[in-house]
């Protein structure tokens, strides 16, 4: 079974191999790492693990936990497809299929951030398009599109709370004046600055991409 560990370690040569090693002695495999954030000389890497049958996640969380500066913020169970190239293959995906953009974005965004969801919202609450595990509703209240990218605060945003069981975090992206995508990640971790940088940077390429293929129709 595959599970997601966020590690928060020193920012200093040889910490990600002291964290491999030690995840290594409890006979889990390491599949990918992946940089999230840098700041105050820490750094937080999305580990994927393999383990075993029988073996246990703790073990695993234990090990890491036993190095002097380093903390596990989570861990759960992984099942997202990986790709060393994930936003390049979506932007061309979406370029093949412009009109298919908004979908193709709910679709690959739980995958490059590893959450559990997205949709495609509009200003009056319409959901235009979710992704396989988003919660199925095709109109939420309240909503209110943000004006520029944010972590949404459950309780301070004006968010439906449908998107909140599960201890969810939220992230949000305008497209324009009308549209929002919004990425969920049930049970944390909570969505970081430079994820949030990501989406904005994505979400702006993709839109630029499906205007320049559309005719007649504008996220404005």
């Amino acid at each position: 079974m595959s599970y997601l560990l966020r590690v928060i370690l020193p920012d200093r040569p040889g910490s990600l191999g002291l964290v491999a090693t030690a995840i290594g002695t409890t006979g889990a495999d390491i599949v990918s790492v992946d940089i999230v954030d840098k700041y105050d000389n820490l750094v937080v890497d999305d580990i994927v693990i393999d383990i075993g049958p029988g073996q246990l996640p703790d073990t695993v969380l234990s090990a890491a936990h036993s190095l002097e500066g380093v903390s596990v913020e989570t861990i759960r169970p992984f099942d997202g497809a990986l790709s060393t190239h994930r936003e390049l293959q979506l932007l061309e995906a979406m370029s093949v299929d412009p009109q298919g953009a908004g979908q193709l974005m709910v679709d690959e965004l739980p995958r490059i951030f590893r959450s559990g969801w997205a949709v495609l919202v509009n200003a009056d609450g319409e959901v235009f398009a979710r992704s396989a595990s988003a919660p199925e509703l095709d109109q939420v209240a309240p909503w209110q599109q943000p004006v520029r990218s944010k972590i949404l605060d459950p309780v301070a945003d004006r968010v439906p709370a449908e998107w909140t069981t599960l201890d969810t975090s939220l992230m949000a992206a305008p497209a324009g004046d009308t549209w929002a995508f919004v990425a969920g990640r049930p049970g944390g971790p909570d969505f970081r600055p430079s994820e949030l940088s990501r989406l904005a940077h994505l979400v702006g390429i993709s839109r630029s991409v499906w205007l320049r293929h559309v005719e007649g129709r504008d996220f404005d």
